[in-house]
């Protein structure tokens, strides 16, 4: 019973950050314009961040989209199907994509935040990798155990 709140909690909460998520990317060219009044840097380089940022945030939501999909199979107790292997591996790509969209802003203004978002995009794309592997082998034991009832 806890476990299946948790799971629903934790699906309200991707919902909730998919959504803001779209917002939060359809709003960037406002919201930089704005910040570029406060701060020189948003001012100089405001076309390539908003390319950046927007491109970011596609795939952000993206990761979103697939783990919501995934979500959606936890729910009806059914985790080890062909289509979270193949979310997990569209999530792996996702996640490169940002580490490499990411370090064009190196290009323009290097922060230590720009390092930490690389290298947790980087162990996010290896991680859904990895987990794609294993639930690619679970559901193929668990095909041949369905086989063999």
């Amino acid at each position: 019973m806890e476990n299946n709140k948790i799971t629903r909690v934790t699906k309200l909460l991707l919902d909730i950050m998919f959504f803001a998520g779209i917002i939060v990317a359809a709003t960037i060219p406002l919201s930089f314009k704005f910040f570029g009044k406060y701060n020189d840097y948003f001012e100089k380089f405001y076309f390539q961040l908003v390319i950046i940022f927007f491109i970011s945030g596609v795939f952000a939501i993206l990761i979103l989209g697939e783990l919501r999909k995934m979500f959606s199979t936890v729910l009806k107790d059914d985790c080890f199907v062909e289509s979270n292997v193949i979310s997990l591996k569209r999530m792996s790509i996702y996640s490169f994509a940002i580490v490499a969209v990411t370090l064009f802003r190196l290009f323009i203004y290097f922060t230590p935040s720009v390092s930490i978002i690389v290298i947790v995009f980087l162990i996010a794309g290896l991680f859904s990798r990895v987990l794609a592997i294993v639930f690619d082998k679970a559901v193929s034991y668990k095909r041949e155990n369905d086989f063999t009832i």
